[in-house]
């Protein structure tokens, strides 16, 4: 489907360089399948929850120290 949409020449540019595309539709379709990825991400993260670890800074030390000397960080 054509559209007409007026698009701020300098966003274009830079949304080119980071996406590394070339055409306008290249660089708006990367564009939005990005910012419908990013969505669906932030709606999966909430859908998780928090929980409350209660874990102090030692806390994490250790847990860190003993999956080193482990090898679970492998």
């Amino acid at each position: 489907m054509r559209r007409t949409v007026v698009i701020d020449d300098e966003l274009l540019e830079e949304a080119k360089k980071e996406f590394r595309t070339e055409g306008v539709r290249e660089t708006i379709e990367t564009g939005l399948r990005e910012a419908i990825r990013r969505h669906r991400l932030d709606k999966f993260r909430r859908s998780l929850g928090t929980w409350d670890l209660n874990l102090t800074q030692e806390d994490l030390e250790k847990m860190r120290d003993d999956s080193c000397r482990t090898g679970l960080d492998r």
